[in-house]
């Protein structure tokens, strides 16, 4: 009986230890989710070091393929140059889901808009955009870093079509 105790406490302990540990880690990745919008904001990305790896990717809204830091560093900087040198971006939300103690799976939501408007290389100018970037985030020295990351344009639109909104409740 007292065996049974003792095993039961460990495991509550633990459960408690890890619930706690996964708090201070949900708080980090939020800092490094704020250090992705801060380098947007600011225009510039020599801090990408402090937020990801070295191997991490990045598919933009348009489907360009930037792989490691290096590549990523330097496409963001072009854009933010260019095309983006007075756009602005917040945070609106920020949901992280720990797939192992060391891995996690955040989706943010954010908005960007441009007071100047400057216009895409198109031509166009898109207005105020929704987005949504899923992005893999890895502990590595005590640190969470960004390994991966997908930025999606929310289509208002299209989301009256979404299935899973008409999916009946059980």
């Amino acid at each position: 009986m007292k065996k049974t105790l003792l095993t039961i406490t460990v495991l509550l302990t633990n459960g408690l230890i890890f619930a706690q540990d996964r708090s201070k880690d949900e708080a980090a990745i939020n800092k490094q989710v704020d250090a992705i919008v801060y380098s947007w904001n600011h225009h510039n990305y020599n801090d990408l070091k402090n937020y990801a790896t070295e191997h991490t990717d990045w598919v933009n809204v348009v489907g360009m393929w930037w792989k490691g830091r290096k590549e990523s560093q330097y496409a963001h900087q072009a854009y933010h140059n260019t095309i983006f040198k007075t756009s602005v971006c917040e945070k609106r939300s920020v949901e992280i889901r720990f797939l192992t103690k060391d891995v996690a799976l955040a989706h943010i939501v954010w908005h960007f808009y441009d007071p100047q408007n400057t216009p895409l290389p198109d031509g166009k100018n898109p207005g105020p955009t929704d987005g949504l970037a899923t992005v893999v985030y890895v502990k590595q020295h005590g640190k969470w870093l960004m390994e991966a990351g997908e930025n999606v344009v929310i289509d208002t639109a299209a989301q009256q079509f979404d299935p899973v909104k008409q999916m009946p409740k059980n």
